[in-house]
């Protein structure tokens, strides 16, 4: 039964986000860099990749290889950028929505506990994510494969990687937007650990040597072990694509001791909220 009800709000959320055109809009940039990177690759010969990503000349097996370094590389990358920045844009009034009056009493007066929806909201928006992040990546190995003859299965660990890297923002989303109902405060500090603090934070031991001061060389350590470590799942998502699997587990673990935090506190507080 618990799992049924889980199950039934992670459907509604998918539902929502079918409404409001989300999944859709997310396939169909999808699909767009898809048929992009098909046509190029059908319209270019090997020798005009070369020339485009600017390999230096050597060995044909060896040049064909860096090529598709690079391509996995160039693409990766993004993903991972703008791909969670729609992501969060998306996920940030999944929340908000559901406590707007009316509706949470409607949720609410069903044989549903608390923490099943709150489980439900997280798994629902996470589906989302997980579908339309899985459908570009196996599509560009598959094209990459098609042209190039290269069917390492290296590139498909940016799904997990980009999809953890969503929960564990996503948690905080949710965390956030019970608290305050606000989808723009959700959303704007969800973009300022991924796009600002994150980054900073990878160079905290820099700027502490630059500041000599004790107390902010303390605190940076503080902020950097307790917020999501983006920017070093980035790094590791991008080496992941090209083969590279020689990372450290820290910013996973920390990571998801942060989104299990969020989770727990999201149940907690939204189980002793009088709606």
């Amino acid at each position: 039964m618990t799992t049924k009800n889980i199950y039934k709000i992670a459907y509604y959320t998918y539902r929502e986000a079918l409404s409001r055109k989300i999944f859709l809009t997310f396939f169909g940039i999808s699909t767009f860099v898809l048929v992009v990177f098909g046509l190029i690759f059908l319209f270019s010969g090997i020798e005009d990749l070369i020339s485009f990503t600017q390999v230096e000349a050597g060995e044909r097996i060896d040049l064909i290889e860096k090529i598709v370094d690079v391509l996995k590389f160039s693409i990766a990358a993004p993903l991972y950028g703008v791909g969670l920045f729609l992501a969060i844009f998306a996920a940030s009034s999944f929340i908000p929505n559901m406590l707007e009056k009316g509706s949470i009493d409607v949720l609410l007066s069903k044989p549903i506990s608390r923490n099943q929806v709150i489980w439900g909201k997280f798994l629902g928006g996470l589906y989302i994510v997980l579908v339309n992040i899985a459908y570009l990546v196996i599509g560009i190995w598959f094209l990459i494969g098609l042209k190039f003859g290269n069917w390492d299965p290296s590139f498909l660990m940016v799904i997990p990687t980009v999809t953890f890297t969503f929960a564990v923002l996503y948690s905080l989303i949710i965390l956030v937007g019970i608290l305050t109902q606000s989808s723009i405060l959700a959303m704007m500090l969800s973009y300022l650990i991924f796009m600002i603090f994150s980054p900073v934070l990878l160079g905290r031991e820099e700027i502490a040597i630059l500041i000599d001061n004790k107390f902010v060389e303390y605190l940076l350590d503080a902020l950097y072990y307790l917020t999501p470590k983006t920017a070093e799942l980035a790094s590791i998502t991008t080496d992941m694509a090209t083969g590279d699997f020689s990372f450290d587990y820290m910013p996973f673990i920390t990571s998801a001791a942060f989104m299990i935090l969020s989770l727990g506190l999201s149940i907690f507080i939204f189980s002793k909220k009088d709606y």
